[in-house]
């Protein structure tokens, strides 16, 4: 069972990652002509463009995305729950968006480190590492502005990622097992 369990992990998870990419990029306002840009909406369209036609935007957000998103995390719930135990709807819908929540801020997390080790490799020139630049500076730019200057010397992704640390550890402390298994 537990290699199924992995193969369920690996095609959800990714695919929910590439979809929470897309909603990202489109609050960012990305370069959508980036290649990384075009393969995360490639990857993503076939699932969204259906769902823009019932679901519209809402105050400038891809609604349709968002909602794949929610059903990418509660389709992996419900998979998991069919192999297991039984089905309970109310499981489902809580496990669902504590999935959404865990795997948004592991995303936001792997993506501040990848960043961080891009800049010291490629120094911007690369186009993966442009595009998360793009993403992570709104939420690095109020930190930056806050700390002091330390001469020339960023702390603000260490700072975001040990408030994410933080948190995914509180949240492991108040939900126990449920977190970690997620």
């Amino acid at each position: 069972m537990s290699s199924f369990n992995f193969l369920i992990d690996i095609l959800f998870n990714t695919y929910f990652m590439i979809v929470i990419l897309r909603v990202w990029l489109q609050i960012a306002r990305a370069d959508y002509y980036n290649p990384f840009s075009q393969f995360i909406v490639k990857a993503t369209d076939p699932l969204v463009r259906p769902l823009r036609r019932l679901i519209p935007g809402l105050f400038g957000l891809d609604m349709a995305s968002i909602v794949l998103a929610l059903l990418v995390s509660f389709g992996k719930m419900a998979v998991l729950m069919a192999m297991g135990n039984g089905f309970d709807p109310l499981s489902l819908l809580i496990l669902g968006l504590l999935f959404a929540v865990k795997k948004t801020g592991l995303l936001l997390f792997w993506v501040l480190l990848i960043r961080a080790i891009m800049s010291w490799i490629s120094q911007g020139r690369h186009p993966v590492e442009q595009v998360l630049a793009q993403i992570s500076e709104p939420i690095l730019y109020p930190i930056r502005r806050r700390m002091p200057d330390l001469g020339g010397l960023d702390l603000s992704l260490m700072v975001v990622s040990m408030v994410l640390i933080f948190i995914n550890m509180l949240m492991g402390d108040l939900l126990g097992p449920i977190w970690q298994v997620l």
